[in-house]
């Protein structure tokens, strides 16, 4: 018998034992997540974004303004936020998680069960689904998404999208119309997490006629079918994106209690890169919300009467990435300095607002497993810091900056500009390193520009600057594995590093979904990151910070704090 046959078999004896999803466990808590109460943290004006105010209201345009523009239609390919967020208005998921508990619940999978070793996943659909061109949503759609998702299709120029998300797929099987079995290789644990999952790259499914499509082909909108609540109506890129209702949509989350139709008959999502002209857009009445809300316009606009909603994005903190293989961040020491030596309360003080928090950890509270670094090596210590640096041969040289062999403490950063906090607290902790010695250089530019320089990120930056929307505690393994996504640039030969005591532990993330070894193991896994390796520097917890019109109501936040629209709808008569 080969490897592989004998991977099978034992996979083939571990499904005789199922474990089936305890829904009636969660219909209690389902049952208060009505019209999004509980998505969002509400602020300012007399009514609630957060749950509706009133009877809906049917029909209307909904104008809407991102900082960024959606480089495609296609759903599985974008990365940026206003991709995913207009993406999960067309397609759907297996499952809903909730933002609050983050329990999985039902969505377009009513029922699920999994086998023990965690390699194998039975889906029992829902059979009124279709997609929007008529065609049946069952399980040979699945499969045929999931097929395409982790492996992609070369000559289509297709790229395998979802090979991170889903480590060690093997195939889905189709025993019945209704009846999708996913198999792994390994123990993948997260995969329930992963079936919900809102954000970049999504697993969002899509008509067979679609996925036949190529690249190029995909950017025609009209021709990106998914089951969603909405549909493509046209797409210019770096201008706007417009949807459209979907006639007879009936299958929203149960969670949601969201019968039928989406409110709205339009939403029009704007490009807007200047936080100002958004601002003066929703004055003006020219649009009716706006994602990325300058820092400096939130008060104002409260005190006009504008409804401000914001929810912290789930997954990993806005951080620094160390580069390992690159002097100076080679060194252990330097990292260390790095997140010693910066004042976290100056960021809070004068950059972030109530809708952020500073970071405390490698990933935010909100995750199950996070674990509290701010009293130890995330506390701010100059004098630490200097006394790392001083044992480990760096002398302040006559400009202030540190030198050692004969050359500079120079660090350089690449981030994104695409979250209008990024910069200014950069800058700030950019202040604070240049007082002990460090010279932090910045490179913040907008996503296109920081996608062309990441591929240069082994050899050219010691800093690659950014976060990771997941709101599960195997984000962990899927940033700092050395065998996944391998942010630090790790080798068999990294200085100071047991590699595989971190792929160990990292990996055990995926090995079991009770609640406390999965603490147990999120918290090791953060030891190692954090303190141990210091392969992080946490900056801030970022957040979605929306502001909109009184007469609009129910925009909701999912547990990667995209937006929903299907509960969305205005009674400004427009």
């Amino acid at each position: 018998m080969s490897d592989a046959d004998d991977l099978r078999s034992s996979i083939e004896n571990a499904t005789r034992s199922r474990r089936r999803w305890p829904w009636i466990a969660g219909a209690a808590a389902a049952v208060l997540l009505v019209a999004g109460i509980g998505f969002a943290v509400t602020r300012g004006g007399t009514s609630s974004s957060a749950a509706t105010s009133g009877e809906p209201v049917r029909g209307g345009t909904l104008q809407f303004a991102l900082i960024d523009y959606q480089r495609s239609p296609d759903p599985q390919w974008g990365t940026n936020y206003a991709e995913s967020l207009i993406g999960n208005n067309v397609t759907d998921k297996l499952t809903w998680q909730d933002p609050d508990t983050g329990e999985i619940t039902p969505w377009l999978a009513e029922s699920w069960e999994y086998n023990d070793a965690l390699t194998e996943f039975t889906f029992r659909l829902r059979k009124d689904v279709t997609f929007s061109d008529g065609t049946p949503f069952d399980s040979a759609a699945v499969k045929a998404n999931y097929d395409q998702y982790v492996r992609g299709d070369e000559k289509l120029g297709i790229s395998p999208n979802g090979a991170t998300l889903l480590p060690g797929y093997i195939e889905t099987r189709t025993p019945d119309p209704y009846t999708a079995v996913v198999r792994f290789e390994k123990p993948l644990a997260s995969f329930l997490q992963a079936s919900s999952f809102t954000a970049n790259a999504q697993p969002g499914f899509l008509a067979l006629s679609t996925l036949k499509l190529n690249a190029e082909q995909r950017t025609d909108p009209t021709k990106v079918i998914g089951t969603g609540p909405f549909v493509y109506e046209s797409w210019e890129s770096q201008v706007k994106t417009v949807l459209v209702k979907r006639k007879g949509y009936n299958w929203a989350p149960p969670a949601l209690k969201h019968p039928g139709e989406a409110y709205l008959d339009k939403i029009v999502f704007n490009t807007i890169p200047e936080a100002s002209v958004r601002t003066g857009s929703l004055e003006s009445g020219t649009i009716d919300a706006t994602l990325d809300v300058g820092t400096t316009d939130e008060a104002p606009l409260e005190a006009k009467g504008y409804e401000i909603i914001h929810r912290g994005v789930s997954g990993t903190a806005i951080l620094f990435n160390f580069n390992t293989q690159l002097f100076p961040t080679d060194d252990l020491a330097v990292r260390k300095a790095i997140q010693r030596g910066w004042d976290r309360s100056a960021v809070e003080k004068t950059v972030l607002t109530d809708s952020y928090k500073i970071a405390t950890s490698v990933i935010a509270p909100s995750v199950q497993g996070y674990a509290d670094y701010s009293g130890s090596v995330l506390k701010y210590d100059p004098d630490a810091a200097r006394k790392l640096l001083d044992d480990a041969g760096w002398a302040p040289g006559p400009d202030g900056i540190r030198v050692k062999d004969g050359k500079k403490l120079t660090v350089k950063l690449l981030g994104i500009s695409n979250l209008v906090v990024n910069k200014p607290a950069y800058e700030s902790v950019q202040q604070d390193l240049k007082k002990i010695g460090v010279d932090l250089q910045l490179t913040v530019v907008p996503i296109p520009d920081y996608a062309a320089n990441v591929a240069k990120a082994k050899t050219d930056w010691n800093v690659t600057a950014a976060n990771r929307s997941r709101n599960d505690a195997a984000v962990l393994n899927l940033q700092y594995n050395p065998e996944l996504g391998n942010s630090n640039f790790l080798t068999a030969d990294s200085t100071g590093i047991d590699v595989p005591e971190l792929t160990a532990a990292l990996g055990k993330l995926e090995t079991t979904l009770d609640p406390a070894r999965r603490k147990e193991f999120a918290k090791a896994a953060q030891d190692l990151v954090v303190d141990k390796y210091a392969l992080v520097n946490p900056v801030y917890d970022p957040a979605q910070v929306i502001a909109h019109a009184g007469y609009v109501h129910g925009i909701l936040f999912d547990a990667q704090s995209r937006n929903h629209f299907v509960n969305t709808w205005k009674n400004d008569g427009k």
